[in-house]
């Protein structure tokens, strides 16, 4: 499924934001607020309690949808470059990490397989990190990050004791890990597409494999990016990333790797079959051929025979018009000599190993 980009007509101002009418209203935030030893989560209805600030709290703004009017409202309420409020409405940016007066922007895909259109969707994923929150935007409703709120409810692990900059790693290791599931479902299509082409040729392997490459080219297109994006965040110089932070990148960064490796060995092994479906189906067809090119040679010294004696002579103008129209025996002696020339080509063939 191809990632849709909204482009400003030429001559746009830079940090223009497009208003989207059908989308009014279908976005909504949440705020959680958490501390070693406090959590608090609610849905934002006022947006003022975004900016109570607490020492030693850490907040977290969650926005859902693709309301133009929450995201330019939030970005002001948290005075976020206008730059980064066009990249969060304007979906289809490239994965990247960028550095705005005080504050990272980090743009990262989301990848699912949508069972109803049976193909892989990517969803930008938006986050931007400042002193004591992040801000992460979501195009659609999606539980993505429900094992980190789960986390963050159970107090389990080290979430609740470290800043936003290892809540926002935390955000993308989520995201990162919904590509190994992928990767696992198309490894398990080549295992079978592999024994289909392996067994007898079938031209609906052509689309079997057209759809695992085509998906291949998706995860590539959108992994390779994030995998770039991961890197440069791990050498950032903001102070808005810790150094213990930078080693847990690392880790997602080594997953991306792992994953685009998988990717290059799935696309070469895939476009071997290819070729192995292609050899198969020529194969086929030379087999139906051949046997075809024997049956028309085997007929044609027959039909040879039955055209001479459809020549229409009469005997009875002359003793040289086919003598042998006579015989009593002329019509099944016609047909013995067919039948002997046909199964002398046959054994001709066998020996020549033509057939």
């Amino acid at each position: 499924m191809r990632l849709k980009r909204w482009i400003h007509p030429p001559g746009t101002a830079p940090g223009t934001i497009t208003d989207r009418p059908e989308k009014r209203g279908h976005g909504r935030a949440a705020l959680t607020r958490f501390s070693p030893s406090d959590f608090f989560e609610v849905h934002l209805e006022d947006l003022d309690i975004i900016n109570e600030d607490s020492a030693g709290i850490v907040r977290w703004v969650d926005v859902e949808g693709q309301d133009a009017n929450l995201v330019d409202t939030i970005g002001q309420r948290l005075k976020i470059h206008p730059l980064v409020i066009e990249d969060v409405v304007n979906r289809g940016q490239r994965s990247k990490v960028e550095d705005f007066e005080g504050c990272l922007f980090v743009v990262v895909h989301h990848l699912e397989r949508r069972r109803r259109e049976d193909a892989i969707s990517a969803e930008q994923v938006s986050l931007v990190l400042k002193d004591g929150i992040l801000v992460s935007f979501k195009e659609h409703t999606s539980d993505v990050f429900g094992p980190v709120k789960n986390r963050l409810r159970s107090g389990t692990g080290k979430i609740r004791s470290r800043g936003p900059d290892y809540l926002a790693y935390a955000l993308i290791d989520a995201v990162v890990d919904h590509c190994l599931p992928l990767i696992d479902d198309i490894g398990e299509r080549i295992e079978r597409a592999e024994e289909s082409v392996s067994g007898s040729p079938d031209p609906a392997n052509a689309s079997i494999l057209h759809a695992i490459r085509r998906d291949l080219i998706l995860i590539r297109r959108e992994v390779w990016p994030m995998r770039d994006m991961v890197n440069r965040l791990t050498r950032t110089e903001s102070e808005l990333v810790q150094h213990e932070t930078r080693v847990f990148l690392r880790d997602v960064a080594d997953h991306l790797a792992l994953v685009a490796d998988t990717v290059e060995t799935y696309q070469e092994f895939v476009s071997g079959l290819m070729d192995l479906h292609l050899s198969a189906m020529s194969n086929r067809l030379n087999e139906v051929m051949k046997v075809l090119t024997m049956i028309a040679t085997i007929f044609i010294p027959l039909s040879f025979i039955a055209g001479v004696y459809g020549m229409n002579f009469s005997p009875d103008a002359s003793p040289w018009n086919m003598p042998e129209l006579g015989w009593y025996w002329g019509y099944p002696a016609a047909l013995g000599i067919m039948a002997a020339v046909a199964l002398g080509l046959l054994i001709y063939f066998k020996r020549r190993r033509w057939w």
